[in-house]
């Protein structure tokens, strides 16, 4: 049993002690870091999404999200209060039920009211991203109605403690920083005082929660582990100091953080979404300590996480690492569908690379968000009026599109997240400039001095291989742009300023700096240099291969030979400039290949069997 630094009784203890003070709505203001990252990073309402698939994507979630019924999100919480609960049961696992009811199809209870704070979170960051007046006041009246229903008795029978504190806890920090409300911290207090008594007793991992009492398996799939992330915002952002404790005392150091600091890989085995997403409590440990261990641990988990990623950058089939060597990564292929958990883990991956990008600069962790983006989230399914939703990307020998078959599941909590933070993820800023991360159609703004300086990016990226990137400041500035070049960039890849080439060295692999002063209408083109490789599966398999071009990984429709050979699948060329459709001839005829956005109902496959490298 893993209790860090201090007993859970003395932790309860102090937490009362500061209650008082914190419920009274003395919240301190915005703390200090121990670790300021090197980038910063831009406000939701500081960067625009233009037309393309992401900002339909995340308008579609918008206002999908925005109509959701407000009885019917408050409902499992007015009900355990015992006060008047109007509206429908949503179901699935949103709603409560017996215990007996976990394998049961339909409303199955599995974790009642879990995802109200990813909606709050969701909701809030839409309306920092548009300032649509009716989410804001969405956000208020939901923060005002958990107020009013959080007790105790809503934690009575309920599996998952932590993850739904956690989860709501990001949405009322969210609420009050993002949608502006005075009451989120308050609410968020009572929210804390309703369930700290049942709380795990430190950042246990799974096997230690396994070893206590527990009623069945299902109440060891708490995710204690994942709390510190929220928590130490909470007190970032002036929510009390009861919060950087609390963060602290769920630390997971003596099984997961330490080892993985140390360079062992403790992955294998473990549930793969929240422990990629606890890494973002390392990373925050990290910038509130300044504590480069968590540093270590979060770049070695990612790096062990890299290793056994699918070709689309996805992982951890049946939502469980592999261990290295044994070929589950291969295996898999034929024996599962559920072959990487989209919203939640696509999530996680923008956040942990977020974090470690900031602390970092490296241009790799900008790389693998992009290969998720394009090839995991960005082609997910629309969740259902009747919350059906996307949950697995399918990379089986014979893959489809489906929707999970219970309804309000974990995934479409993250959904609303992540579309949100996809303007946030695409720029960053420091002294010397910007830095543009993802290839979107966008604008962002930011201020140098007293300068106020317009960035507006038009791309058809990743079906054509540019970017055209136009400064407007509102005077002559100096500074730099820094543009991500890929790893996979080649050799011919260009950036031209103004229409003359030269400026800027697009070394693969690093940001390409262009610096100079900078007038209204200065213009940078990219011109990326897009190779095609074959990438196997896993050492094991090495015959199982995709074909990824740039970082586009093409699945095959329709007839699909039993082997290709290598040279013709590394052929495979787009019917039309800009086309999301591709071919590669064959010896048996041609082969139709897609990008995962430009598939619907078909079936495909990712991985092909290859008779040969190509020479």
């Amino acid at each position: 049993m893993l209790i860090r630094r201090s007993s859970r009784r003395s932790f309860l203890k102090s937490s009362a002690s500061m209650a008082g003070a914190a419920l009274s709505g003395r919240h301190a203001s915005s703390q200090a870091l121990s670790f300021t990252p090197p980038l910063n990073q831009f406000g939701y309402g500081d960067v625009q999404l233009l037309h393309g698939p992401a900002r339909g994507q995340f308008d579609r979630n918008h206002q999908f999200y925005r109509s959701l019924n407000e009885d019917s999100l408050l409902k499992p919480f007015r009900q355990r209060a015992g006060v008047p609960a109007p509206g429908d049961e949503m179901g699935g696992w949103y709603s409560w039920a017996p215990l007996s009811d976990l394998s049961k199809p339909g409303n199955n209870g599995f974790a009642p009211g879990h995802s109200f704070g990813q909606y709050l979170s969701g909701l809030a960051r839409d309306y920092a991203a548009t300032g649509d007046k009716a989410t804001q006041e969405k956000v208020h009246r939901l923060v005002n109605g958990l107020g009013e229903a959080i007790s105790p008795h809503f934690w009575d029978e309920n599996r998952f403690p932590a993850y739904t504190y956690d989860k709501l806890s990001v949405g009322l920090i969210d609420a009050h920083k993002f949608a502006e409300d005075p009451r989120a911290f308050k609410v968020l207090d009572k929210t804390l005082a309703s369930v700290e008594s049942r709380l795990p007793p430190g950042g246990l991992s799974r096997a230690e929660q396994y070893a206590r009492p527990h009623s069945d398996d299902s109440f060891c799939w708490d995710e204690p582990y994942t709390l510190p992330e929220n928590a130490f915002l909470a007190w970032q952002r002036g929510a009390g100091a009861r919060y950087r404790d609390l963060a602290v005392h769920f630390l997971a150091d003596s099984w997961y953080w330490n080892p993985l600091a140390a360079g062992e890989n403790v992955l294998p085995g473990k549930h793969a979404y929240s422990h990629v997403n606890a890494m973002s409590s390392a990373m925050q440990a990290y910038f509130v300590l300044g504590d480069d261990k968590y540093l270590r641990a979060a770049r070695n988990g990612f790096d062990y996480v890299r290793a056994q990623s699918f070709a689309t950058g996805g992982w951890g089939p049946d939502e469980e690492f592999r261990k290295p060597g044994s070929g589950d990564v291969g295996a898999s292929l034929a024996k599962t569908h559920s072959s990487f958990e989209t919203p939640c883990g696509s999530y996680a991956h923008f956040k942990i690379t977020r974090y470690l990008l900031r602390a970092t600069k490296d241009s790799r962790y900008g790389d693998s968000m992009e290969r998720v983006f394009y090839n995991c989230i960005l082609g997910a399914k629309p969740i259902k009026e009747d919350g059906h939703g996307f949950y697995y990307s399918d990379y089986n020998n014979d893959g489809s599109k489906f929707f999970h078959p219970y309804r309000w599941h974990c995934c479409t909590g993250t959904f609303s997240q992540i579309t949100a933070d996809y303007g946030i993820s695409s720029y960053f800023y420091d002294d010397q400039g910007v830095y543009v991360n993802l290839f979107v159609p966008s604008r962002t703004t930011w201020t140098r001095g007293s300068h106020r300086i317009l960035l507006t990016q038009q791309t058809e990226y990743p079906h054509r291989p540019t970017t055209q990137i136009e400064l407007s400041p509102d005077k002559s500035e100096s500074f730099s742009v820094f543009v991500r070049i890929p790893q996979w960039a080649g050799p011919k890849t260009s950036i031209s300023v103004n229409g003359r080439k030269g400026e800027g060295t697009p070394y693969s692999g690093q940001f390409a700096r262009i610096h100079r002063t900078w007038k209204k209408g200065d213009r940078i083109e990219v011109e990326f240099d897009m190779p095609t490789r074959l990438e196997a599966v896993d050492p094991q398999h090495p015959k199982l291969m995709a074909a990824v071009h740039g970082p586009l990984a093409l699945f095959a429709v329709g007839q699909i030979p039993a082997t290709v050979r290598a040279d013709e699948l590394a052929l495979v060329a787009q019917v039309a400039p800009g086309s999301t459709e591709w071919q590669a001839k064959t010896a048996s005829g041609r082969i139709t290949m897609r990008p995962f956005t430009a598939i619907e109902d078909e079936h495909y496959r990712l991985y092909l069997d290859v008779e040969s490298k190509a020479g």
